[in-house]
């Protein structure tokens, strides 16, 4: 397991906080809820910086960011790295 995991704030609520299920009003909320435990986590850059290098991008709200934020902040890395070929 990674060292940084020790400090993480979402270490003192409920996991399932971090998984919403559905893309309405209550996952929406729920992501929310999430990500403000995200914002005051002293290994927030840690832990994006994992669901970021793994193959098949986790499920769930890692880093302060939702899968679909992590795959635009992919998508827009990588054009960025074209680009500056």
């Amino acid at each position: 397991m990674d060292s940084w995991r020790a400090a993480a704030a979402c270490q003192e609520v409920d996991p399932d906080l971090f998984f919403p299920v559905g893309l309405g009003s209550p996952a929406l909320a729920q992501a929310e809820e999430a990500k403000e435990v995200c914002r005051r986590c002293p290994v927030r850059r840690q832990c994006l910086n994992a669901a970021l290098a793994e193959p098949q991008p986790p499920a769930g709200v890692w880093g302060g960011l939702t899968e679909a934020e992590r795959r635009s902040l992919r998508r827009r890395s990588g054009r960025e790295a074209t680009a500056g070929r």
